[in-house]
């Protein structure tokens, strides 16, 4: 039925020493539980995309409560009628957003939030303030803020070059910057820190925040999620944006009606490579 499989997104930045331990915990819990998508732990903290049943979802959910150091974590919930991922992977990396800087640890310092609420209420009221989409370039492709800033990022690893090409003046003026769902701007917050700027806030919960507490006021097109739903709107529903088969590059329904779109084959992004 319509809405039968439950998707949840959450994170948390914490000091983790057991993850091989907690790699082989969460296979086995995710497997009894016959959830699909996938958990990545660190060192740095845990960052899970998951879907299952409402009752599958709610046992993980429980199971996390069981662990203090997890115990609370923000969720985004949406749903749809198929499940949006193939396979159940438990990774082990060296950071779950990698940027390569050591010395950058959300868990001690990060830039201060911003509720949705009082973000729309400054951009009600033509506040001055930076909006900094700290995205890859071809998320940004589907949708932005109004009048966002464009770092032209091909990976996030690009964030902290990128933003020494900012004017130096925004260093002492508002930004408040965002992401999908809060983890990539809780970390790039810490890095404008350290880099001097020194008005800098996270939207709390990303867009998907944004969308669930406001809806899609100051939002144009949609939001790139990493599952085969592509994209979701402002009422976080699974729009007509699609992924080229050969290129891996999402596309808008514009871009669905080019010539150099072939299903299975080619996109104008890829046609000429």
């Amino acid at each position: 039925m319509p809405g039968s499989i439950t998707n949840i997104a959450g994170y948390r930045f914490v000091d983790l020493d057991d993850c091989e331990r907690l790699q082989a915990v969460f296979e086995s819990v995710c497997q009894d539980l016959g959830l699909l998508g996938t958990i990545l732990l660190a060192p740095e903290g845990m960052n899970f995309f998951l879907a299952g049943t409402p009752a599958s979802i709610e046992g993980f959910v429980s199971f996390l409560e069981t662990d203090d150091r997890f115990t609370g974590v923000p969720l985004k919930r949406s749903f749809t009628d198929y499940q949006p991922f193939n396979r159940m992977n438990v990774r082990l990396k060296q950071e779950i957003i990698s940027v390569g800087i050591d010395r950058i640890r959300p868990v001690d310092f990060t830039g201060e939030t911003i509720e949705p609420k009082a973000f729309k209420a400054m951009l009600d009221e033509g506040a001055l303030v930076h909006v900094l989409d700290t995205r890859n370039d071809y998320e940004l492709r589907l949708g932005t803020f109004d009048n966002a800033i464009d770092l032209n990022l091909e990976t996030f690893r690009a964030f902290p070059e990128a933003i020494q090409n900012l004017p130096e003046s925004m260093k002492d003026e508002p930004v408040v910057m965002f992401c999908t769902g809060g983890i990539r701007c809780e970390k790039a917050s810490a890095i404008m820190v350290e880099a001097g700027f020194r008005n800098v806030k996270q939207l709390k919960g990303g867009i998907l925040g944004y969308f669930e507490e406001v809806g899609g006021e100051h939002w144009n097109g949609d939001c790139f999620v990493f599952d085969q739903r592509v994209a979701v709107d402002a009422s976080l529903q699974e729009t007509d944006a699609v992924v080229c088969f050969a290129c891996r590059e999402p596309l808008t329904v514009e871009e669905q009606r080019s010539p150099d779109y072939v299903v299975g084959q080619s996109c104008s992004y890829c046609v000429e490579t």
